[in-house]
């Protein structure tokens, strides 16, 4: 049997080698053209002179901030809040606001003061001091200096913005990143300091850990040193490199130089930031359970085969996607109606067994007058041309393409239009692959040209500044068809690629990588990366995309994507199948108690989505989330927390049964076994095959669902020796009808641990009726002696108590 498996593995890699070599002669005409067009077309700034702001000549309040007047540039500060300014640099292209979500702020008071041949210009949380020679300087309320920047410079179309960092800071962000999750930290094959591409990039099917760039690059990154941390934020969508070393510098291809600067902890940074670019909203509670994908869902009876099979091995499954082989021909918007005869019924046989059908589409249309989407596309002027006006036609899996302009808005509102049939026959879902734009070539930019021409809502411009904004400006479209012809459901959309705000609108994935235990490791500072970058729902391919993986590394690949928000199995089509059972037992068992365990979990994972849309916190956070001033967590990209309650110990190396972990400070239990742990130091953690470490914050309360009862799981704070105060915890529990945008509630329960006993209050908020039968309490640490619910006495099993409705429980401990 395993003979046949691979023959068929090896005759169905020759098929698909045959199949790629038609794209051969496509891929070398377009690359000599692209090269050919970008030369012919595309401005050189380097026989520019250099330009800097020059001597400060003169300063004028405004309602917001102030304006500075030098001799070769002006300089526009404006506080959009007390601890977030808007620093805006002329001349230069204004930048149109697709990631800018908040328009409407607040006035804030500020001071501008004189301070000898320099100017300060500061609210009550932060402070800029505008050099004589152009150079910033960003203090917090307290006088610390979080930033020194020195005097931009302009040349041509490019400008070049630098910044001193500390010795020690540390710098994380910049959108998707195969990179450690410090990115000073990362070296280049030189051992210098790596330059990090802001630019959009199909690896091409494959990347491993150093790739740069990759699908989602966003110019945000967030600064870390001893006295504190900042966000800065660069609005300009244009081509750029950004590098770390003494000094942070950025450089842009055009555009102008705006950038936001905020100050504050890091999660102050992260509810700042999404203030501004937007928070993303709740999305429907199925989409937080188990997704399976891949390459090779051919038919209607290959799906409805893998559902059965699912259900056969009693595991929990939410969602199925189907790749690029359902469809006609590669063609967007469409699925075969030879294979897939009955779609209508299909889906709905499928929400029946609580799985949801989730369709993929690509954004290059057919160049074919037999297209009718061609030919609607043409009479909009909606593709992307060269600058003689000649349509730009590259190859992707449907052969020759062109490309829908997604920056003029009459083509936004014509692509929202042609998903309404597919939502009809109910596909619940749409995942947006290729969307950097790619195109297959030769050699250079897997991508349009760099000139290629963009409405750019009407003023126009070229791919510099399109190219980055294309897949969030593709993820609004579909996001806004959703909410127009289903207006009682929340959307759900995957997108490869994106730009700042793509969280309004989409989740996303890690993409194209390899099956290496080196990936592996590489996801967690990836989806750290990404929430820390306004991005919260991410997760890899599990397993790796591209190639085989064992047993041991799709289990622990399983496993660290227990706890993560998208949670999908995905592979190639030139690999095995890949399934939970896919290597038999004690594997299936395990993976099947992981799968359980993340469905025991879902009221946790829902209110971390819900405080995700009031926040903007990623509920995936560095262990330095709520310790930003220890540095012995600054540098640790093997472990993260899930909300505030866990802290998940992946397993990166092979064989490994045990692993380090440098612990923050508190205490913390041992999720599987309720042993204490002190913080603060480095320990060695069990890691048998079973499980990886999972360790659960003292203090917290972790809601679960079992039965149609809620458990919660109590783990009091440990009382210090003397402490005569009590300690008090308070968790919000969010609930509702798990998708439409009718009534919710809140449930507040707030833990009191005083010497001898334990109290736990409930407070009720909110007109949705309470979604559990029965509530069960579970205390942790500590033995229950006696338990009284409402000042009546009641009988507690072990550490258990079951119980319905109540104001107020006190529990008799140790």
């Amino acid at each position: 049997m395993r003979f046949l498996e691979q023959l068929s593995l090896k005759l169905t890699f020759v098929l698909k080698s045959l199949f790629f070599l038609q794209y051969i002669p496509h891929a070398l005409f377009y690359s000599f053209k692209r090269d050919r067009i970008n030369r012919q077309y595309l401005p050189d700034s380097s026989s520019s002179p250099v330009i800097q702001p020059g001597k400060l000549l003169q300063a004028q309040a405004t309602d917001r901030g102030a304006d500075f007047y030098f001799e070769q540039a002006e300089l526009e500060i404006s506080f959009l809040t007390a601890e977030l300014v808007r620093v805006n640099w002329f001349p230069g292209l204004p930048p149109i606001p697709y990631a800018i979500a908040n328009q409407d702020w607040e006035t804030v008071e500020t001071t501008l003061s004189e301070l000898g041949n320099d100017w300060a210009i500061a609210s009550d949380g932060l402070s800029v001091i505008v050099g004589r020679n152009g150079s910033l300087t960003f203090c917090d309320r307290a006088g610390q200096i979080l930033r020194e920047e020195l005097p931009p410079q302009r040349q041509g179309e490019t400008w070049i913005h630098q910044a001193s960092l500390q010795s020690e800071e540390r710098i994380y962000g910049l959108g998707e990143r195969a990179s450690s999750l410090n990115l000073r930290a990362a070296k280049d094959e030189l051992q210098k300091h790596k330059t990090y591409q802001m630019w959009n990039k199909d690896p091409g099917g494959r990347y491993t850990p150093g790739t740069d760039p990759i699908y989602i690059c966003i110019p945000v990154y967030l600064g870390l040193h001893d006295r504190g941390s900042y966000l800065i934020f660069y609005e300009n969508s244009f081509r750029a490199e950004f590098t770390f070393a003494d000094i942070a510098s950025a450089i842009f291809a055009g555009g102008s130089l705006r950038y936001y600067m905020t100050v504050g902890e890091p999660s102050q940074l992260m509810e700042h930031y999404t203030q501004l670019t937007g928070r993303a909203p709740l999305p429907p509670r199925w989409t937080l359970g188990y997704h399976q994908s891949r390459w090779g869902y051919r038919t209607e009876a290959n799906v409805r085969q893998e559902v059965k099979a699912f259900q056969t091995h009693n595991l929990p499954l939410s969602a199925i996607h189907l790749d690029i082989d359902c469809q006609v021909g590669y063609r967007a918007f469409t699925i075969d109606p030879k294979r897939f005869p009955n779609l209508n019924s299909f889906t709905q046989e499928l929400v029946k067994k609580g799985v949801r059908f989730i369709a993929i589409n690509n954004p290059g249309i057919k160049f074919t007058r037999k297209s009718n989407l061609f030919l609607e596309g043409q009479v909009l002027n909606g593709f992307c041309t060269y600058p003689t006006g000649e349509l730009a036609i590259a190859s992707v899996w449907a052969g020759p393409l062109v490309f829908p302009d997604f920056t003029n808005p009459k083509v936004r509102a014509w692509w929202s239009r042609q998903y309404a049939y597919l939502l009809d026959v109910g596909v619940a879902g749409f995942w947006h692959d290729m969307n950097e734009p790619a195109a297959f070539v030769s050699w250079g930019d897997p991508s349009l040209p760099q000139v290629a021409q963009h409405c750019l809502e009407g003023r126009g411009g070229d791919h510099r500044e399109a190219h980055n904004v294309y897949g969030l400006l593709e993820a609004e479209a579909a996001y806004e068809s959703i909410r127009q012809y289903r207006p009682q459901q929340r959307p759900f959309i995957v997108s490869r690629s994106g730009w700042a705000s793509l969280q309004r609108y989409a989740w996303t994935w890690t993409g194209d990588t390899i099956s290496t235990w080196e990936a592996l490791r590489q996801t967690v500072a990836t989806v750290v990366g990404l929430g820390l970058s306004g991005i919260p729902y991410t997760g890899p391919d599990i397993g790796g995309f591209q190639g085989n993986p064992s047993a041991e590394l799709y289990l622990r690949w399983f496993q660290m994507a227990t706890f993560l928000m998208f949670y999908r199995t995905h592979s190639s089509t030139s690999v095995a199948p890949r399934t939970p059972w896919s290597y038999g037992e004690p594997y299936l068992s395990i993976v099947r108690s992981f799968l359980q365990l993340r469905y025991r979990l879902m009221p946790y994972f829902y209110t971390l989505a819900w405080e995700t849309t009031q926040k903007g916190y990623p509920p995936v956070r560095p262990l330095f989330w709520s310790s930003w001033s220890d540095r012995s967590l600054w540098d640790v990209e093997d472990a993260f927390y899930l909300g505030d309650a866990l802290l998940v110990c992946p397993i990166v190396q092979e064989g490994e049964q045990t692993r380090m972990i440098s612990l923050p400070q508190g205490h913390w239990y041992n999720f599987w076994n309720d042993s204490m742990i002190e913080g603060g130091k480095t320990i060695e953690l069990e890691a048998p095959l079973e499980q990886i470490p999972l360790l659960v914050k003292a203090g917290s309360i972790l809601p679960m669902e079992e039965n149609q009862q809620l458990v919660l799981h109590l783990y009091p704070p440990v009382k210090r020796a003397g402490g005569e105060n009590p300690i008090q915890i308070s968790y919000t529990l969010y609930s509702d009808a798990g998708d439409g945008y009718g009534e919710s509630r809140l449930d507040g329960f707030y833990l009191i641990r005083q010497e001898k006993s334990l109290e736990l209050v409930w407070e009720q908020q909110g007109n949705y009726g309470f979604p559990y039968q029965r509530v069960q309490l579970h205390v942790h640490g500590t033995s229950v002696q006696q338990a009284w619910v409402d000042e009546k006495e009641t009988t507690v099993h072990g550490e258990q108590l079951q119980c319905h409705f109540f104001r107020q429980i006190r529990f008799g401990c140790n």
